[in-house]
């Protein structure tokens, strides 16, 4: 796997011993790092993804070390009314609902001249429209008890105004500013809401779109000369979610290794 610059001298947060996480997009690239470091401080952790054979080695992998092995389903999250049956299934298996990470999302490129408007609408709702379902879903039981954590991803590209992602990117602008309205609405409620804005990820996937040179120019344009890796995206996620973080919403958190 890429992640070969982790370490077991990790943080420990006691307070997510035991929470509820519920993780999209969890098979494999950051998702299953996400899914794995919160397996590791003691979570009890449920995923979807649209990719059953990663998502199914991910669990079957983790079963035998892990003190509770993750929950995988297999959702397409453009299926609103599928969405809505599996995080009911989730939370009752979980027994309710702490963190919910909405993370899962594609970037695959195109032109302004690729995109129709069934294309648009597809975009949309691989990249915006599932994140803001899936925060709804969990929003009743977080106010019931007046706790939640709600981390949503966003993308470094937009920041950067990336070439051929045109609509990827514009779905990732518009999820900072969802952060930002849900924390204003959800706060009195004691549930936070953090957008984590990923740099360029070393994933396998990432992998399909860059050249040897490529990946020089990425290094260049980084403060830190070093790619970031699936478990430091991961690192941040733990911190937002934990109790550590209580004063901690509304807010972008970047760990892209200072790209710009």
């Amino acid at each position: 796997m890429m992640d070969r610059e982790a370490s077991a001298d990790r943080a420990v947060y006691p307070s997510l011993a035991g929470k509820r996480v519920i993780v999209t997009g969890g098979g494999s690239g950051i998702g299953a790092a996400l899914v794995e470091a919160f397996v590791a401080q003691g979570s009890r952790v449920a995923f979807v993804d649209v990719a059953e054979a990663p998502s199914r080695a991910l669990v079957d992998r983790m079963s035998s070390g892990a003190t509770v092995a993750p929950m995988f389903l297999p959702v397409d999250l453009r299926d609103l009314d599928a969405l809505a049956a599996a995080f009911a299934q989730m939370e009752a298996a979980l027994g309710g609902i702490d963190v919910l990470v909405n993370n899962a999302a594609s970037d695959d490129r195109h032109t302004p001249a690729d995109v129709t408007p069934a294309y648009w609408e597809d975009r949309m709702a691989v990249n915006l429209r599932h994140l803001f379902f899936a925060a709804q879903a969990v929003i009743p039981t977080m106010r019931a008890q007046r706790s939640g954590a709600i981390l949503n991803f966003g993308s470094i590209s937009w920041h950067l105004g990336l070439p051929d992602l045109v609509l990827y990117q514009t779905a990732k602008a518009a999820i900072e500013g969802m952060t930002r309205a849900l924390a204003r609405d959800l706060g009195g409620d004691g549930i936070r809401v953090n957008t984590i804005v990923p740099g360029n990820v070393e994933t396998p996937r990432q992998l399909r779109w860059y050249t040897p040179e490529g990946e020089a120019e990425i290094i260049a344009a980084q403060c830190l000369k070093t790619r970031v890796q699936p478990h430091d995206v991961a690192a941040l996620a733990l911190f937002l979610a934990s109790d550590d973080a209580r004063m901690c919403t509304g807010h972008d958190y970047f760990v892209d290794a200072g790209w710009r």
